[in-house]
């Protein structure tokens, strides 16, 4: 399995240089980058997981900023809604959103940490669960994982003191999970606000196998009151 991870670390690599070199229109080469992504998360991650770029709304009718990766739910929260070519989940469905840059750097790290407090601040709803035994309470709302995946770093010393100064600017809602900088490593918040940081060598495996765990301990997704969206669907 390491060294599947392995080959498939330096294919993602070499794939994702080559566009970087011969691909200069600047939303176009981003769009291509998001694309490799979700396609390698859909792969790989179990069939309940859906992964896709969108916009998160809530019952409200508020809006979050565009997100380059959404991974979600489609069980207990089943609308997904399109328009025009565009993807809205509700906020109920989220269960991680990642920005994919080039680069790591102080300003893609503040720009992902934008658009996680644009989704975090979303309201979330939680209905009991009906079962052929009888029924589940609500289910509490989870934190919603967030990250920045990029192909490399800035920064000689990716994850050295300028990577630890700027997460200390965070706000809690600002605070990114996870990330991965494909060639030179990936990193982990732990719970005392340190960071778990891999080796370049193992970038890709360590980061689909933190992932992985961090969904599976979310459980699954609060079911959303459909009654409240249905009020505000034509300001969708």
């Amino acid at each position: 399995m390491r060294e599947l991870f392995l080959d498939m670390q330096q294919e993602m690599i070499m794939e994702l240089n080559k566009l970087r070199k011969h691909v200069t229109h600047a939303p176009t080469k981003g769009d291509t980058v998001e694309l490799s992504w979700i396609e390698f998360l859909s792969t790989y991650l179990p069939n309940r997981y859906c992964v896709d770029t969108a916009f998160i709304v809530d019952n409200t009718g508020i809006r979050s900023d565009q997100i380059d990766l959404v991974i979600y739910d489609q069980q207990y929260s089943p609308f997904v809604f399109c328009h025009s070519g565009v993807k809205y989940i509700p906020a109920e469905s989220v269960y991680a959103i990642f920005e994919v840059k080039q680069t790591l750097n102080k300003q893609h790290l503040l720009y992902a940490a934008e658009k996680a407090e644009s989704v975090r601040a979303l309201e979330r709803t939680s209905v009991p669960i009906i079962h052929a035994g009888g029924i589940y309470p609500p289910r509490p709302t989870f934190d919603i994982v967030a990250g920045l995946i990029t192909t490399s770093s800035d920064w000689t010393l990716p994850f050295g003191k300028p990577f630890q100064e700027v997460n200390k600017e965070l706000k809690p809602w600002q605070r990114l999970n996870i990330g991965c900088t494909l060639d030179s490593g990936s990193f982990l918040l732990k719970a005392d606000g340190t960071f778990d940081i891999s080796s370049k060598e193992e970038s890709l495996i360590f980061f689909f196998i933190k992932l992985f765990i961090q969904l599976q301990n979310l459980g699954t997704v609060p079911a959303m009151d459909i009654d409240l969206y249905s009020q505000v669907l034509d300001s969708i």
